[in-house]
């Protein structure tokens, strides 16, 4: 199960998906808004050193783009960038936080997208401050199910965001996780019905996949061929197919970037395999004590990297 999330993960990597969280519920990822007409890439993300230890080897999500006029094209991609460096939060400060997130803002985008940006972000901050405020007010209050629970934070949510943004950047910034939450909650309220029949359940359920948002969908179906596109690599392999025989069957199921990610994965698997191969064989000659093994693990793998190896003892 390890391996298999891994794999998922790395697609959505390579396939460019961001990372996003519903009201109070577990679904990940976001669907990217269509480019406007007149908008141009900026400065792509490259990897810089990590912000804290547990970013380590990733990259700060967010696409962001701007028009030649320098203008800010506010799409979700702005929320996921300002996401990533807040859920750092812990091991940095909020003021370190803040000013990582207005340091990228800055290398990313030229001078007048990147103050639309970071009074954007100080909007952000304020907001999720005050969401902050009424979790505990609805903690208070909590409705008697877990879907309407989720709705009304759904709704409170909502009415919050009216006080720090305008209903324009509302919709550019939110939409996407509206259109999750309200799908999440619709399935939990048909879960709840106890009064539907299962051909009646089965038929909502039925409605409801049919109204999903395209990008929504394609991501609620990305881990199952995620999972068959593997189990297609593992026969092949099998039946003898080499680097460039696996490269060919990934880059036609998905594309080109994506399977040259995956090959990197195999490279940084195979690799880690071989390391612990080396570390069992000398812990087995060794037979020393305590010490004798750390001195062991020092030599083989970093500290972050030792956090991992209690699967293999």
């Amino acid at each position: 199960m390890r391996a298999a999330a891994k794999w998922i993960a790395t697609f959505a990597v390579a396939l460019g998906a961001a990372v996003g969280a519903a009201v109070g519920i577990a679904f990940v990822g976001g669907p990217t808004a269509a480019p406007a007409p007149d908008a141009i890439p900026v400065r792509a993300a490259h990897a810089p050193p990590s912000f804290v230890p547990s970013m380590a080897g990733t990259l700060p999500d967010g696409r962001l783009r701007a028009t030649a006029q320098d203008k800010l094209v506010l799409d979700a991609e702005l929320r996921h960038l300002f996401d990533y460096y807040l859920s750092a939060l812990g091991e940095a400060s909020l003021p370190s936080v803040r000013a990582a997130i207005e340091h990228e803002l800055s290398r990313r985008l030229g001078p007048a997208a990147a103050a639309q940006a970071r009074r954007l972000l100080a909007q952000y901050l304020a907001y999720k401050r005050a969401l902050a405020d009424v979790d505990g007010k609805l903690a208070q209050h909590t409705p008697g199910s877990p879907a309407a629970a989720a709705r009304t934070r759904l709704h409170a949510m909502q009415a919050t965001r009216s006080s720090y943004f305008t209903a324009a950047e509302a919709q550019a910034l939110f939409a996407d996780l509206d259109a999750r939450d309200s799908d999440a909650i619709a399935r939990l309220e048909l879960a709840e019905n106890q009064a539907l029949t299962p051909v009646e359940r089965a038929q909502r359920l039925a409605a409801l996949d049919s109204r999903l948002p395209p990008a929504l969908r394609a991501e609620r179906e990305a881990p199952r061929r995620i999972l068959s596109l593997e189990t297609q690599v593992q026969a092949a392999r099998a039946q003898g197919a080499g680097d460039d025989e696996v490269y060919r069957l990934r880059a036609a199921a998905f594309d080109p970037q994506a399977a040259a990610r995956l090959a990197e994965l195999d490279r940084e698997q195979a690799s880690w395999q071989n390391r612990i191969s080396a570390y069992q064989a000398a812990r087995a000659r060794q037979g020393g004590g305590a010490a004798a093994e750390q001195q062991l693990r020092d030599s083989l793998f970093t500290a972050q990297e030792q956090k991992r190896l209690g699967a293999y003892e």
